[in-house]
């Protein structure tokens, strides 16, 4: 294990975002905020990193597998620490709660243990949209960028660790460009949402605070009662409603359209999601304009608009669905389980899973029928490997294992079933809200200090995709192999 070429590799991410963090000092400053204990902190964190940078810039970067793997699990602390202590210097919370709500933050989970977010100072609801948006796209695709130039090899080892999904696609010929393509997609999108969200009514700040948390599908709001503040405002939700899809979908097909190639948008991935999206919300505006006698429209907009939220795992609320019918609520617990596109923002099990499963068990079936027939699976026209077919069926088995031992856990620690299933389904899937004591209402700051370190590490192995965080665990990973 090349252990100097990891804190190398730390030490450059340490430098990028330290750079990020000085946009909460021009938001202190705009506002008028006491901004030395946050000037004092990012100072300090830059120099630092660039101090190990400096000790070790004469060591050639060079990531393999295990490298990359212990790498992105370490950055995740990283961000985990950096993120908590401006929420420390400026609220009064415990550093477990800091932590939780740090990396929350960045895995676009959008749990948060805050109950009055309206007191927070503007510094510290940009930093928590800010660490949405970073978080997002994926810290690691920046990375990426930069260690291209100095270890192509490695960078693409390290893009396989984080990126999520089935497979990687590169959509140009250097990994690097298509880093920093994605983020020139991801900003260009994140604009379009803030002059539109503004256009429709919204205001400067929280306007920009929301185009980071719809573009990341993070969830975090300025406001006490999330998208609900906009209730009556039909142009905002719906606004919010398109961008959480477009957040959804494959960031490689936008990239593809602005190539004037809209064959992203034809896949079977995407097609099954708009698919599912639009069933799902139909079949929730029906029941809820029947059950609330609630009007067609108003009952369309935010049956429409919870799905996205919750089918994309950005977890906004409009309204507290956790008390529509006991249907309303199984249609929402359904989308929960479905997630959004591999490589979007969006968190959970991804809908080209569940894809590839289903065509895997009717093949099956069909070899059952035929033992002599040679049956293949095929998604998009592409016959899938069989390592890939294996690897999404352990993906599914860890993610299930994951969501029952933090279930067990939730519950054995005494809170009620619909707390702990959909408590621990929000927190592995990186959706935010669940039902009942972590519904769309409520908050998680009722839980303890380990309880938050617990759910913490739930946050990172449902954004890390399992099997990146269970290899740790692997004897064989720390062997030679």
């Amino acid at each position: 294990m090349d252990y100097k070429s990891v804190v190398r590799f730390l030490s450059q991410i340490g430098i990028v975002l330290g750079l990020f963090l000085l946009l909460d000092l021009v938001v202190a400053w705009i506002y008028r905020e006491h901004d030395a204990p946050l000037t004092l902190f990012i100072v300090g964190f830059i120099l630092l990193n660039f101090l190990f940078f400096m000790a070790l810039r004469s060591h050639p970067v060079k990531l393999g597998i295990r490298e990359s793997i212990l790498s992105v699990n370490l950055l995740w602390v990283l961000l985990g620490v950096a993120g908590a202590v401006p929420l420390m210097l400026y609220t009064e919370i415990s550093p477990a709660s800091a932590f939780f709500e740090a990396i929350s933050g960045f895995t676009t989970t959008g749990a948060t243990v805050y109950g009055d977010i309206e007191s927070l100072p503007h510094l510290i609801l940009f930093h928590r949209s800010l660490m949405h948006w970073i978080g997002g796209m994926g810290i690691i695709v920046l990375g990426v960028g930069l260690l291209s130039m100095i270890n192509p090899s490695g960078s693409l080892s390290l893009f396989k660790a984080e990126s999520t999904g089935i497979q990687l696609e590169k959509l140009r010929p250097k990994i690097r460009e298509t880093a920093l393509s994605l983020w020139g997609v991801y900003l260009l999108l994140t604009l379009a949402d803030l002059f539109l969200l503004h256009w429709a009514g919204m205001g400067w700040f929280d306007a920009i605070n929301h185009a980071f948390s719809t573009l990341s599908t993070g969830g975090f709001s300025t406001k006490n009662a999330s998208m609900g503040y906009w209730a009556d405002n039909g142009a905002i939700l719906w606004i919010t409603t398109v961008f959480m899809l477009l957040s959804g979908i494959n960031f490689l097909a936008h990239l593809r359209l602005l190539h004037r190639d809209p064959g992203g948008y034809r896949t079977e991935e995407v097609r099954w999601y708009l698919g599912l999206f639009f069933l799902l919300s139909a079949a929730l505006t029906l029941t809820h304009e029947n059950l609330a006698y609630d009007t067609l429209a108003h009952a369309a907009t935010h049956s429409f608009f919870t799905v996205a939220s919750v089918m994309t795992t950005t977890g906004f609320a409009s309204i507290d669905y956790g008390g529509w019918s006991h249907m309303a609520v199984t249609l929402i617990f359904l989308a929960m389980l479905l997630g959004g596109n591999a490589g979007s923002t969006a968190g959970g099990v991804k809908v080209i899973r569940y894809v590839v499963v289903f065509k895997t068990l009717f093949s099956e079936m069909k070899r059952i029928l035929h033992p002599r027939a040679v049956i293949s699976v095929f998604v998009d026209g592409h016959k899938l490997p069989e390592n890939v077919i294996a690897s999404t069926f352990g993906f599914l088995l860890l993610f299930i294992f994951t969501n029952l031992a933090l279930s067990f856990y939730i519950y054995a620690r005494g809170y009620d079933a619909m707390t702990a299933l959909s408590g621990a389904l929000a927190i592995v899937g990186n959706i935010g809200p669940g039902f009942a004591k972590v519904g769309p209402a409520e908050n998680f700051a009722f839980f303890s200090d380990m309880d938050k370190m617990v759910l913490s590490i739930g946050m990172i192995i449902g954004r890390l995709e399992c099997y990146t965080v269970y290899l740790l665990l692997s004897v064989s990973f720390w062997k030679r192999f």
